[in-house]
Protein backbone atom coordinates (compact mmCIF):
# COMPACT_ATOMS: atom_id res chain seq x y z
CA UNK A 1 0.00 0.00 0.00
CA UNK A 2 2.86 2.54 1.14
CA UNK A 3 4.51 1.80 -2.18
CA UNK A 4 1.00 3.16 -4.37
CA UNK A 5 1.00 5.33 -6.79
CA UNK A 6 -2.47 6.77 -8.51
CA UNK A 7 -3.48 9.33 -10.54
CA UNK A 8 -6.94 11.18 -10.90
CA UNK A 9 -7.48 12.89 -13.93
CA UNK A 10 -10.09 15.31 -14.18
CA UNK A 11 -11.22 16.52 -17.84
CA UNK A 12 -11.53 20.39 -17.15
CA UNK A 13 -14.57 22.19 -17.78
CA UNK A 14 -15.56 19.18 -19.73
CA UNK A 15 -18.78 19.50 -21.71
CA UNK A 16 -17.81 23.61 -22.00
CA UNK A 17 -14.44 22.44 -23.53
CA UNK A 18 -15.85 20.09 -26.14
CA UNK A 19 -17.69 22.67 -27.23
CA UNK A 20 -15.30 25.50 -27.68
CA UNK A 21 -12.99 22.77 -29.37
CA UNK A 22 -15.41 22.19 -31.65
CA UNK A 23 -16.14 25.76 -32.35
CA UNK A 24 -11.85 26.22 -32.60
CA UNK A 25 -12.33 28.66 -29.44
CA UNK A 26 -9.58 28.31 -26.25
CA UNK A 27 -12.25 27.58 -23.07
CA UNK A 28 -9.61 29.54 -21.19
CA UNK A 29 -10.16 32.80 -23.34
CA UNK A 30 -14.40 32.71 -24.49
CA UNK A 31 -17.20 32.95 -22.13
CA UNK A 32 -19.41 29.91 -22.75
CA UNK A 33 -21.67 27.65 -20.99
CA UNK A 34 -23.81 24.14 -21.94
CA UNK A 35 -27.23 24.76 -21.45
CA UNK A 36 -30.40 24.16 -23.37
CA UNK A 37 -31.92 28.14 -24.52
CA UNK A 38 -35.47 26.19 -24.96
CA UNK A 39 -35.90 25.73 -21.30
CA UNK A 40 -35.44 29.74 -20.73
CA UNK A 41 -34.09 31.65 -18.05
CA UNK A 42 -34.61 28.74 -15.32
CA UNK A 43 -32.49 26.38 -17.35
CA UNK A 44 -29.22 24.50 -15.37
CA UNK A 45 -25.96 25.52 -16.88
CA UNK A 46 -24.27 22.13 -17.16
CA UNK A 47 -20.66 23.21 -17.70
CA UNK A 48 -19.28 26.59 -17.69
CA UNK A 49 -15.50 27.59 -19.51
CA UNK A 50 -12.57 28.56 -16.98
CA UNK A 51 -12.94 32.12 -18.46
CA UNK A 52 -16.15 32.56 -17.58
CA UNK A 53 -16.04 30.86 -13.90
CA UNK A 54 -13.31 33.92 -13.33
CA UNK A 55 -16.64 35.74 -13.70
CA UNK A 56 -17.79 34.24 -10.67
CA UNK A 57 -20.22 31.96 -12.91
CA UNK A 58 -20.51 28.87 -11.38
CA UNK A 59 -20.72 25.34 -13.55
CA UNK A 60 -24.12 24.49 -12.17
CA UNK A 61 -26.27 27.64 -12.11
CA UNK A 62 -29.22 28.77 -13.88
CA UNK A 63 -29.01 31.14 -16.63
CA UNK A 64 -30.91 33.77 -14.98
CA UNK A 65 -28.12 34.31 -12.43
CA UNK A 66 -25.57 35.00 -15.23
CA UNK A 67 -25.07 38.89 -14.45
CA UNK A 68 -26.37 40.98 -17.69
CA UNK A 69 -23.45 42.65 -18.29
CA UNK A 70 -21.71 39.47 -19.60
CA UNK A 71 -21.54 38.37 -22.36
CA UNK A 72 -21.41 34.76 -23.44
CA UNK A 73 -21.61 31.85 -25.94
CA UNK A 74 -24.89 29.32 -24.95
CA UNK A 75 -24.10 25.80 -26.42
CA UNK A 76 -26.83 23.31 -26.23
CA UNK A 77 -25.96 20.48 -24.79
CA UNK A 78 -24.86 17.03 -26.92
CA UNK A 79 -24.64 14.59 -24.45
CA UNK A 80 -23.38 11.70 -27.48
CA UNK A 81 -20.69 13.91 -28.66
CA UNK A 82 -19.38 13.99 -25.02
CA UNK A 83 -19.51 10.36 -25.08
CA UNK A 84 -17.76 9.93 -28.40
CA UNK A 85 -14.91 12.40 -26.57
CA UNK A 86 -14.60 10.68 -23.05
CA UNK A 87 -14.34 7.34 -25.03
CA UNK A 88 -11.06 8.85 -27.13
CA UNK A 89 -9.78 9.67 -23.82
CA UNK A 90 -10.10 6.21 -22.30
CA UNK A 91 -8.29 4.73 -25.37
CA UNK A 92 -5.68 7.45 -24.70
CA UNK A 93 -5.34 6.14 -21.23
CA UNK A 94 -5.16 2.15 -22.15
CA UNK A 95 -2.01 3.34 -24.73
CA UNK A 96 -0.48 3.92 -20.67
CA UNK A 97 -2.22 1.73 -18.66
CA UNK A 98 -4.15 -1.69 -18.36
CA UNK A 99 -7.92 -1.12 -18.58
CA UNK A 100 -7.84 -3.52 -14.94
CA UNK A 101 -5.71 -0.34 -13.63
CA UNK A 102 -8.03 2.41 -15.02
CA UNK A 103 -11.43 2.74 -12.78
CA UNK A 104 -13.42 5.78 -14.50
CA UNK A 105 -15.31 7.76 -11.91
CA UNK A 106 -17.50 9.37 -13.96
CA UNK A 107 -17.50 11.08 -17.49
CA UNK A 108 -14.98 13.14 -17.11
CA UNK A 109 -12.87 11.86 -14.38
CA UNK A 110 -10.48 8.46 -13.69
CA UNK A 111 -8.36 6.59 -11.44
CA UNK A 112 -5.18 5.45 -12.82
CA UNK A 113 -2.95 2.83 -10.70
CA UNK A 114 0.24 3.76 -12.09
CA UNK A 115 2.37 1.96 -9.71
CA UNK A 116 4.19 -0.75 -12.24
CA UNK A 117 4.43 1.56 -14.80
CA UNK A 118 6.91 3.64 -13.39
CA UNK A 119 9.77 1.33 -13.79
CA UNK A 120 8.17 -0.10 -17.69
CA UNK A 121 8.39 3.74 -19.01
CA UNK A 122 11.47 4.74 -16.92
CA UNK A 123 9.36 7.86 -15.72
CA UNK A 124 8.72 9.36 -12.07
CA UNK A 125 5.03 9.82 -11.71
CA UNK A 126 4.88 13.26 -12.76
CA UNK A 127 6.44 12.74 -15.56
CA UNK A 128 4.12 9.85 -16.62
CA UNK A 129 1.25 12.30 -15.47
CA UNK A 130 2.52 14.83 -17.76
CA UNK A 131 2.59 12.34 -20.62
CA UNK A 132 -0.65 11.26 -20.50
CA UNK A 133 -1.84 14.55 -20.24
CA UNK A 134 -0.21 16.41 -22.91
CA UNK A 135 -1.56 13.41 -25.43
CA UNK A 136 -5.56 14.28 -24.21
CA UNK A 137 -4.52 17.51 -24.75
CA UNK A 138 -2.91 16.79 -28.44
CA UNK A 139 -5.46 14.23 -29.57
CA UNK A 140 -8.38 15.88 -28.46
CA UNK A 141 -8.42 19.58 -27.63
CA UNK A 142 -9.19 19.00 -23.82
CA UNK A 143 -6.79 19.91 -21.38
CA UNK A 144 -6.66 18.15 -18.37
CA UNK A 145 -5.68 18.16 -14.65
CA UNK A 146 -4.27 16.01 -12.39
CA UNK A 147 -4.21 15.09 -9.06
CA UNK A 148 -0.81 12.67 -7.70
CA UNK A 149 -1.12 10.57 -4.41
CA UNK A 150 -0.14 7.63 -3.24
CA UNK A 151 -3.69 6.13 -2.41
CA UNK A 152 -6.96 6.61 -4.15
CA UNK A 153 -8.20 9.54 -1.30
CA UNK A 154 -5.00 11.50 -1.56
CA UNK A 155 -5.15 11.36 -5.35
CA UNK A 156 -8.52 13.07 -5.56
CA UNK A 157 -7.70 15.71 -2.74
CA UNK A 158 -4.88 16.55 -4.69
CA UNK A 159 -6.53 17.28 -7.91
CA UNK A 160 -9.41 19.09 -6.00
CA UNK A 161 -7.33 21.42 -3.91
CA UNK A 162 -4.25 21.30 -5.35
CA UNK A 163 -3.51 20.51 -9.00
CA UNK A 164 -6.80 22.75 -9.97
CA UNK A 165 -4.89 26.15 -9.09
CA UNK A 166 -1.16 24.77 -10.07
CA UNK A 167 0.67 26.46 -13.38
CA UNK A 168 0.84 22.79 -14.30
CA UNK A 169 -2.48 21.38 -13.50
CA UNK A 170 -0.62 19.43 -11.21
CA UNK A 171 -0.79 18.36 -7.90
CA UNK A 172 1.09 15.50 -5.59
CA UNK A 173 0.08 14.66 -1.95
CA UNK A 174 1.63 11.38 0.13
CA UNK A 175 0.46 11.31 4.19
CA UNK A 176 3.49 13.59 4.81
CA UNK A 177 2.13 16.79 2.62
CA UNK A 178 -0.95 15.83 3.21
CA UNK A 179 -0.86 16.73 7.36
CA UNK A 180 1.37 19.75 5.51
CA UNK A 181 -1.48 21.12 3.44
CA UNK A 182 -4.76 19.42 4.21
CA UNK A 183 -4.81 19.35 7.77
CA UNK A 184 -6.02 23.13 8.09
CA UNK A 185 -7.76 23.55 4.92
CA UNK A 186 -11.36 25.09 5.23
CA UNK A 187 -13.62 24.96 4.14
CA UNK A 188 -13.73 21.30 5.42
CA UNK A 189 -16.29 20.73 2.29
CA UNK A 190 -13.65 20.74 -0.36
CA UNK A 191 -12.26 17.50 1.08
CA UNK A 192 -13.61 14.37 -1.06
CA UNK A 193 -16.84 13.05 0.54
CA UNK A 194 -17.55 15.49 3.11
CA UNK A 195 -20.73 17.04 2.12
CA UNK A 196 -22.76 20.33 4.23
CA UNK A 197 -24.53 17.41 6.73
CA UNK A 198 -21.01 16.10 7.71
CA UNK A 199 -19.30 19.69 7.66
CA UNK A 200 -22.30 20.68 10.45
CA UNK A 201 -22.40 17.67 12.36
CA UNK A 202 -18.57 18.21 13.16
CA UNK A 203 -19.22 22.16 13.21
CA UNK A 204 -21.62 21.21 16.57
CA UNK A 205 -17.93 19.88 17.84
CA UNK A 206 -16.23 22.22 17.39
CA UNK A 207 -14.37 20.74 14.32
CA UNK A 208 -13.88 22.73 11.47
CA UNK A 209 -10.98 20.92 9.78
CA UNK A 210 -9.61 17.24 9.52
CA UNK A 211 -6.47 18.40 11.78
CA UNK A 212 -9.68 18.67 14.51
CA UNK A 213 -11.22 15.75 13.38
CA UNK A 214 -7.73 13.43 14.05
CA UNK A 215 -7.37 14.71 17.13
CA UNK A 216 -10.61 14.09 18.30
CA UNK A 217 -12.01 11.74 20.64
CA UNK A 218 -12.95 8.70 18.30
CA UNK A 219 -15.58 7.12 20.50
CA UNK A 220 -17.28 10.39 20.02
CA UNK A 221 -16.75 10.41 16.22
CA UNK A 222 -18.19 6.71 16.23
CA UNK A 223 -21.51 7.68 18.60
CA UNK A 224 -22.24 10.56 15.76
CA UNK A 225 -21.29 8.95 13.02
CA UNK A 226 -21.51 5.02 13.38
CA UNK A 227 -19.34 3.14 11.07
CA UNK A 228 -19.18 6.07 8.80
CA UNK A 229 -16.71 7.00 11.39
CA UNK A 230 -13.95 4.56 10.11
CA UNK A 231 -13.42 6.19 7.09
CA UNK A 232 -13.57 9.74 8.45
CA UNK A 233 -11.10 9.15 10.45
CA UNK A 234 -8.79 7.29 7.98
CA UNK A 235 -9.20 10.06 5.55
CA UNK A 236 -8.33 12.75 8.65
CA UNK A 237 -4.89 11.04 8.60
CA UNK A 238 -4.92 10.70 4.76
CA UNK A 239 -5.59 6.87 4.55
CA UNK A 240 -7.56 4.69 1.96
CA UNK A 241 -7.41 1.03 2.33
CA UNK A 242 -9.36 0.84 -0.98
CA UNK A 243 -7.58 -0.12 -4.57
CA UNK A 244 -9.03 -0.10 -7.80
CA UNK A 245 -9.11 -3.71 -7.59
CA UNK A 246 -11.25 -3.98 -4.84
CA UNK A 247 -13.38 -1.36 -6.72
CA UNK A 248 -13.64 -3.68 -9.77
CA UNK A 249 -14.30 -6.98 -7.59
CA UNK A 250 -16.93 -5.17 -5.32
CA UNK A 251 -20.44 -6.55 -6.29
CA UNK A 252 -23.88 -4.89 -4.19
CA UNK A 253 -25.67 -6.80 -1.78
CA UNK A 254 -29.17 -5.45 -3.41
CA UNK A 255 -29.25 -3.87 -6.65
CA UNK A 256 -31.83 -0.62 -7.34
CA UNK A 257 -32.56 1.55 -10.52
CA UNK A 258 -33.27 5.32 -10.13
CA UNK A 259 -34.15 7.92 -12.47
CA UNK A 260 -34.65 11.93 -10.84
CA UNK A 261 -35.45 15.21 -12.56
CA UNK A 262 -34.43 18.78 -11.98
CA UNK A 263 -37.93 20.76 -13.63
CA UNK A 264 -36.91 23.84 -15.55
CA UNK A 265 -39.92 25.47 -14.12
CA UNK A 266 -42.71 25.11 -11.05
CA UNK A 267 -44.95 22.27 -11.43
CA UNK A 268 -47.83 21.63 -9.54
CA UNK A 269 -48.89 18.67 -8.06
CA UNK A 270 -51.31 17.38 -11.36
CA UNK A 271 -48.67 17.83 -13.54
CA UNK A 272 -45.25 16.08 -11.55
CA UNK A 273 -47.50 13.12 -11.35
CA UNK A 274 -47.41 13.44 -15.01
CA UNK A 275 -43.60 13.76 -14.69
CA UNK A 276 -43.73 10.70 -11.99
CA UNK A 277 -45.52 8.57 -14.39
CA UNK A 278 -43.32 9.01 -17.59
CA UNK A 279 -40.22 8.22 -14.85
CA UNK A 280 -42.03 4.74 -13.37
CA UNK A 281 -42.22 3.77 -17.27
CA UNK A 282 -38.63 4.54 -18.31
CA UNK A 283 -37.36 2.70 -15.22
CA UNK A 284 -40.17 -0.38 -15.73
CA UNK A 285 -38.72 -0.48 -19.72
CA UNK A 286 -35.28 -1.17 -17.45
CA UNK A 287 -36.35 -3.95 -15.25
CA UNK A 288 -37.62 -5.50 -18.27
CA UNK A 289 -34.89 -5.33 -20.55
CA UNK A 290 -32.58 -6.49 -18.28
CA UNK A 291 -35.42 -9.11 -17.41
CA UNK A 292 -35.13 -7.77 -13.19
CA UNK A 293 -38.18 -7.56 -10.75
CA UNK A 294 -38.41 -5.32 -7.58
CA UNK A 295 -40.43 -5.02 -4.78
CA UNK A 296 -39.25 -1.92 -3.16
CA UNK A 297 -39.95 1.79 -4.08
CA UNK A 298 -38.86 5.15 -2.57
CA UNK A 299 -39.76 8.54 -3.95
CA UNK A 300 -38.38 11.74 -3.77
CA UNK A 301 -40.04 15.33 -3.99
CA UNK A 302 -37.86 18.75 -4.05
CA UNK A 303 -39.86 22.28 -3.74
CA UNK A 304 -39.31 25.64 -5.44
CA UNK A 305 -36.78 27.37 -4.03
CA UNK A 306 -36.51 25.09 -0.96
CA UNK A 307 -39.32 27.06 0.70
CA UNK A 308 -40.56 23.65 2.40
CA UNK A 309 -37.96 20.94 3.15
CA UNK A 310 -38.00 18.19 0.74
CA UNK A 311 -40.30 14.76 1.21
CA UNK A 312 -39.68 11.61 0.43
CA UNK A 313 -41.33 7.77 1.11
CA UNK A 314 -40.26 4.65 0.18
CA UNK A 315 -42.21 1.45 0.80
CA UNK A 316 -42.05 -2.73 0.43
CA UNK A 317 -44.55 -3.69 -1.90
CA UNK A 318 -46.67 -7.39 -2.11
CA UNK A 319 -45.35 -8.21 -5.48
CA UNK A 320 -42.18 -9.09 -6.64
CA UNK A 321 -42.57 -7.54 -10.70
CA UNK A 322 -41.64 -5.22 -13.06
CA UNK A 323 -45.61 -4.75 -14.15
CA UNK A 324 -45.65 -0.84 -15.46
CA UNK A 325 -49.48 -0.97 -13.90
CA UNK A 326 -48.79 -2.62 -10.54
CA UNK A 327 -45.84 -0.42 -9.91
CA UNK A 328 -47.35 2.67 -10.96
CA UNK A 329 -50.57 2.09 -8.88
CA UNK A 330 -48.43 1.77 -5.61
CA UNK A 331 -46.02 4.69 -6.84
CA UNK A 332 -49.12 6.89 -7.07
CA UNK A 333 -50.65 5.62 -3.55
CA UNK A 334 -46.93 6.56 -2.50
CA UNK A 335 -47.22 10.34 -4.21
CA UNK A 336 -50.40 11.06 -2.65
CA UNK A 337 -48.72 10.70 0.62
CA UNK A 338 -45.48 12.10 0.09
CA UNK A 339 -46.00 15.14 -1.93
CA UNK A 340 -47.40 18.24 -0.09
CA UNK A 341 -50.13 19.24 -2.77
CA UNK A 342 -49.38 22.93 -1.66
CA UNK A 343 -46.52 23.88 -2.85
CA UNK A 344 -44.50 23.85 -6.35
CA UNK A 345 -42.51 21.19 -7.27
CA UNK A 346 -39.00 21.61 -8.73
CA UNK A 347 -37.26 17.91 -8.51
CA UNK A 348 -38.28 14.73 -8.89
CA UNK A 349 -36.91 11.15 -7.56
CA UNK A 350 -37.92 7.61 -7.65
CA UNK A 351 -36.03 4.09 -7.26
CA UNK A 352 -37.01 0.58 -7.11
CA UNK A 353 -35.37 -1.15 -4.52
CA UNK A 354 -34.23 -4.89 -4.18
CA UNK A 355 -33.73 -5.68 -8.26
CA UNK A 356 -33.58 -9.19 -8.61
CA UNK A 357 -33.59 -11.30 -11.81
CA UNK A 358 -37.02 -12.11 -12.81
CA UNK A 359 -37.48 -16.55 -11.92
CA UNK A 360 -38.31 -14.53 -8.47
CA UNK A 361 -40.98 -12.64 -10.20
CA UNK A 362 -43.77 -13.53 -7.60
CA UNK A 363 -47.53 -12.49 -6.94
CA UNK A 364 -50.02 -11.74 -4.19
CA UNK A 365 -53.50 -13.17 -4.58
CA UNK A 366 -54.83 -10.11 -5.85
CA UNK A 367 -53.32 -10.23 -8.96
CA UNK A 368 -54.69 -10.89 -12.73
CA UNK A 369 -51.76 -13.67 -14.22
CA UNK A 370 -53.16 -13.05 -17.36
CA UNK A 371 -53.23 -9.61 -17.56
CA UNK A 372 -49.62 -9.38 -16.04
CA UNK A 373 -48.46 -11.78 -18.77
CA UNK A 374 -50.31 -9.79 -21.53
CA UNK A 375 -48.97 -6.45 -20.29
CA UNK A 376 -45.57 -8.36 -19.82
CA UNK A 377 -45.43 -9.38 -23.96
CA UNK A 378 -46.67 -5.55 -24.65
CA UNK A 379 -43.30 -4.12 -22.33
CA UNK A 380 -41.10 -6.32 -24.14
CA UNK A 381 -42.68 -5.41 -27.65
CA UNK A 382 -41.85 -1.63 -26.67
CA UNK A 383 -38.16 -2.64 -25.71
CA UNK A 384 -37.58 -4.65 -28.72
CA UNK A 385 -39.18 -1.82 -30.92
CA UNK A 386 -37.23 1.30 -29.42
CA UNK A 387 -34.01 -0.43 -29.19
CA UNK A 388 -34.34 -1.10 -32.82
CA UNK A 389 -35.31 2.05 -33.89
CA UNK A 390 -35.02 4.59 -31.49
CA UNK A 391 -36.26 5.19 -27.56
CA UNK A 392 -39.07 7.77 -29.79
CA UNK A 393 -40.57 5.37 -31.87
CA UNK A 394 -43.06 4.37 -29.78
CA UNK A 395 -45.08 6.96 -27.40
CA UNK A 396 -47.99 7.20 -25.50
CA UNK A 397 -50.65 9.96 -25.14
CA UNK A 398 -49.02 11.02 -21.70
CA UNK A 399 -45.85 12.06 -23.65
CA UNK A 400 -47.41 14.84 -25.98
CA UNK A 401 -48.88 17.12 -23.09
CA UNK A 402 -47.12 20.09 -22.85
CA UNK A 403 -46.00 19.84 -19.33
CA UNK A 404 -44.12 16.39 -20.37
CA UNK A 405 -40.79 15.87 -20.48
CA UNK A 406 -39.99 12.46 -21.67
CA UNK A 407 -39.97 12.78 -25.17
CA UNK A 408 -37.53 15.68 -25.18
CA UNK A 409 -34.85 13.81 -22.69
CA UNK A 410 -34.98 10.81 -25.17
CA UNK A 411 -33.80 12.62 -27.42
CA UNK A 412 -30.62 14.19 -25.22
CA UNK A 413 -28.25 11.05 -26.05
CA UNK A 414 -27.59 9.54 -29.30
CA UNK A 415 -30.24 6.98 -31.16
CA UNK A 416 -32.33 7.11 -34.01
CA UNK A 417 -35.47 8.69 -32.60
CA UNK A 418 -38.62 9.38 -34.94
Amino acid sequence: MNNKIYLCIDLKSFYASVECVERGLDPFKINLVVADPTRGGGAITLAATPAIKQLGVPSRGRIYEIPKDIEYITATPRMTLYMQYSAKIYSIFLKFVSCEDIHVYSIDESFLDITSYLSLYKMNAKQLAKTIIDEIYNVTGITATVGIGTNLFLAKVALDITAKHAKDFMGYLDEDLFKQLIWHHTPITDVWMIGPGTANRLAALGIKDLYGVAHYDEKILYKIFGVNAEYLIDHAWGKEQTEISDIKAYRPSSNSISNSQILFEDYNYKDAYLIMKEMVETNVLQLTEKHLVSNHISLFIGYSKNIIKPTRGSRKITNTTNSYRILLEEFKLLYKKVVNPNYPIRQIAISFGNVIDEIYEQYDLFADYDDVEKEKRVQKALVDIRSKYGKNAVLKGMNFYDKATQRKRNGLVGGHNA
